[in-house]
């Protein structure tokens, strides 16, 4: 017996398969869908236009005995188009896609699609820093894998102090005290706020202007990406 449902769902990556299907692998809210899209490459077909990239599709998904469901129906609830107006906001964008892509896989944990779809609505706002974007999108997707940046303690199980400056010790994946450190008490303040709200909240902070550099390339290092 097959069934089917209804899902909101991310594209993170489509695969060309036979002559004219696609292999998609879907992000729902429900979990991680990888679907088979037939005679989607045709020019007729009414699947084409709804499985864009860089998108919030509204899908109908058809589960049989196989791996692989069958999607019967697609259409786009949100095109997030003005990602395609920066070069630089459309490579992270195909960046984010990739990493949720291969973690996902690892762990199938419906969180991923509340941060994909996140990440999608901000990039597509151009007055929101990319750098926020970028670091938010680490952080969160570093605790999704269970590696949480731990933003309480040092290196050394030492409370950190707001009079110190810290630096990433990549070794110990976590932060070291540096008397010459780039983390000053702003940026860990920062820190703790972006790995702890949603991504809206955090692209309404303001005067992040001289730490988010070293906030992003902290959260890029956790993250290991």
């Amino acid at each position: 017996m097959s069934q089917s449902e209804r899902l909101q769902a991310i594209v993170l990556r489509r695969t060309d398969y036979g002559e004219a299907d696609r292999i998609l692998h879907l992000l729902t809210s429900a979990g991680r869908c990888n679907v088979i899209a037939k005679g989607v490459r045709r020019e007729k077909s009414k699947l084409a236009g709804g499985i864009e990239l860089f998108a919030l599709c509204d899908v109908v998904v058809r589960r049989g005995r196989g791996e692989l469901g069958i999607l019967t129906s697609a259409q786009l609830q949100q095109f997030y188009r003005h990602i395609l107006d920066s070069y630089e906001r459309m490579q992270f964008g195909y960046e984010m896609l990739k990493l949720v892509n291969r973690a996902s896989e690892q762990v199938d944990e419906p969180a991923w699609f509340s941060v994909a779809q996140q990440v999608l609505a901000q990039l597509n706002n151009m007055k929101v820093e990319q750098k926020l974007i970028e670091t938010w999108f680490y952080l969160q997707y570093a605790g999704l894998l269970g590696d949480e940046l731990n933003l309480r303690t040092d290196v050394a199980a030492q409370t950190l102090s707001p009079d110190k400056t810290y630096m990433y010790d990549s070794t110990e994946k976590g932060l070291r005290l540096a008397e010459q450190g780039d983390l000053s008490a702003d940026a860990i303040k920062l820190l703790r706020l972006i790995q702890a709200k949603p991504l809206a909240n955090v692209a309404q902070i303001g005067g992040i202007t001289e730490v988010i550099s070293a906030c992003w390339l902290v959260a890029r290092q956790h993250a290991a990406v």
